[in-house]
């Protein structure tokens, strides 16, 4: 303990030294500013993927960031850790009690569906990822030129005074969350990210104002062949980039040079001059796609990758080292400070403890391990409908009529008790529920939530062989650097959560942490190092 005490001194007064250098004379060599902030979420990357990796390439990109960065070597995402709540872990301080949003599939009762004019009752389905776009066969997701690309007939109404309005995905952050990417933005400064669908504009903010600049190539679109015919294997016709990881990589490679253009001063394009970001990044899906594919993943308990990950793994790595190089050509090495994290990680590692639905075909299920029930169809068979199920490896749950929760409730308590068909190992409600997720009766919060067993998908998918979603270790416990060439490097051992990343973003920008309202409501303090 006296050990760790002391590392998290050392790395205090190194952090503190760096951000009273923020605020220096930018003219000083010697104490130049942080000016800008690159980062990266490697989705899906967990901590030991990190600590494999650098034990076997001591000379890699992540290497090099460790030895001038603080590794948090016990980081967690956000509950529910899909992407959407992930990356607003970054963005907001906050936790989806606070902003709202649980997944990027969810349901809210104040709401319409799309299309109605809010003439129906109200209660909808709300889709924030590839159904929002208007043409899947289109890298940019379709739309008019210059468009968001978002389609506003597949958009969730709402009702604003007399009026019946679509909601973007912005505005589908509750309590006037602000986004790191606001207050950067009204301070003047230049933002830009680039994501996996078009919907990843909700880090803008409320105001809808945050992001100079969205490159959101659309992952789920059926473009591999037209744009990389020569790929092995050849892409099918109506292949996307999350088919196969050699396609992925790929992919990545797009917005990874998009992130090289905005280290050059330019846009996302290389056509135009923009100047360098204050804050910018990017997020990766090859080491997700590698973990996730049935032909890749991991090969045993421990976590040793398949060739597919490994290959992803280095990938990634490769294009980290492409960004630090950049930097140092352009002079930004010491006025940046580089974060590498992860929205999620994924579950589960050891493939042999995968369950999945009664009738599943996947190739890498162990003999009876398809053997999981559904837990819709166990509250269905006992009259309880369901008006949305949320499920990965784990099941968000919203009733069509409120005043049966304590009836499902006892349903799949008393199938935990007895058969547990559902492979329940905690339920989610009533006070607990309301406590850590929010209040359900507000009309966004689930009515229920479900943590399975360890190892168990709501699936019968014989495309992949782990999800992401729920609150197991595999799921949460990721990867998380700070570097700047000023830290001589050290381990910070205490818990840390993937949200404080967004107040030490602003404090070492020499902006106000204050300003994310999310951030202030739950009390988020910067990562350790950059308390003061």
């Amino acid at each position: 303990m006296d050990g760790i005490r002391k590392t998290a001194i050392f790395l205090s007064l190194a952090s503190t030294a760096l951000i009273s250098a923020a605020r220096a004379d930018s003219d000083d060599h010697h104490h130049q500013a942080i000016k800008h902030v690159l980062l990266v979420s490697i989705d899906g990357m967990h901590e030991v993927d990190l600590q494999r990796y650098v034990k076997g390439h001591s000379s890699s990109a992540f290497a090099k960031l460790l030895r001038h960065g603080l590794h948090y070597t016990n980081a967690h995402t956000s509950r529910p850790s899909d992407s959407f709540p992930g990356l607003l872990a970054f963005m907001t301080g906050a936790s989806p009690k606070t902003h709202g949003v649980f997944y990027d599939d969810t349901y809210d009762r104040t709401f319409y569906a799309p299309g109605s004019n809010c003439q129906a009752q109200p209660g909808t389905e709300v889709t924030y990822f590839e159904a929002l776009d208007y043409d899947l066969s289109k890298l940019d997701g379709g739309g008019p030129a210059g468009s968001d690309h978002i389609n506003p007939a597949n958009l969730p109404m709402r009702k604003v005074g007399g009026d019946c309005q679509v909601v973007y995905p912005h505005q589908y952050l509750k309590n006037h969350t602000t986004t790191i990417m606001e207050v950067i933005h009204e301070a003047g400064l230049r933002t830009a990210w680039s994501d996996k669908h078009p919907a990843y504009e909700i880090i803008s903010g409320p105001s809808g104002k945050g992001l100079d600049e969205l490159y959101a190539p659309e992952i789920n679109s059926s473009t591999v062949l037209a744009l990389a015919p020569q790929l092995v294997p050849t892409p099918g016709a109506s292949d996307d980039w999350t088919v196969n990881p050699v396609y992925t990589r790929y992919y990545d490679n797009l917005k990874v040079t998009a992130v090289i253009n905005w280290i050059k001063g330019l846009d996302h394009t290389g056509a135009t001059k923009t100047g360098v970001p204050a804050i910018f990044g990017m997020n990766f899906q090859s080491v997700s796609v590698g973990q996730k594919v049935t032909a890749a993943g991991y090969t045993d308990a421990s976590g040793t990758p398949s060739p597919q990950l490994e290959l992803s793994l280095e990938f990634v790595d490769a294009a980290i080292g492409q960004m630090l190089d950049e930097l140092d050509k352009q002079h930004l090495t010491a006025s940046t400070l580089v974060i590498v994290g992860a929205k999620h990680g994924q579950s589960p590692i050891d493939v042999s403890q995968l369950h999945m639905l009664k009738n599943s075909a996947n190739p890498r299920l162990l003999p009876g391990h398809a053997d999981v029930v559904d837990p819709v169809d166990l509250l269905t068979a006992g009259g309880v409908n369901v008006a949305l199920e949320t499920a990965d490896d784990v099941s968000l749950i919203w009733l069509a009529d409120q005043r049966q929760t304590q009836k499902a409730v006892s349903i799949l308590e008393n199938d935990r008790v007895l058969l547990n068909q559902a492979r329940i190992e905690k339920i989610y409600q009533d006070d607990e529920l309301e406590d850590k997720f929010g209040n359900p009766a507000q009309g966004r919060t689930p009515d229920i939530i479900i943590q399975p067993l360890h190892g168990t998908i709501y699936s019968g998918s014989k495309k992949k062989v782990s999800e992401h979603g729920g609150f197991t270790a595999d799921d949460t416990h990721v990867a998380l650097i700070v570097a700047n060439p000023r830290f001589e490097g050290g381990v910070v051992d205490e818990k840390v959560e993937n949200k404080q990343v967004a107040p030490t973003i602003l404090r070492a920008l020499a902006l106000d942490p204050d300003r994310l309202t999310g951030a202030r409501a739950e009390h988020t303090a910067p990562l350790p190092g950059f308390e003061h």
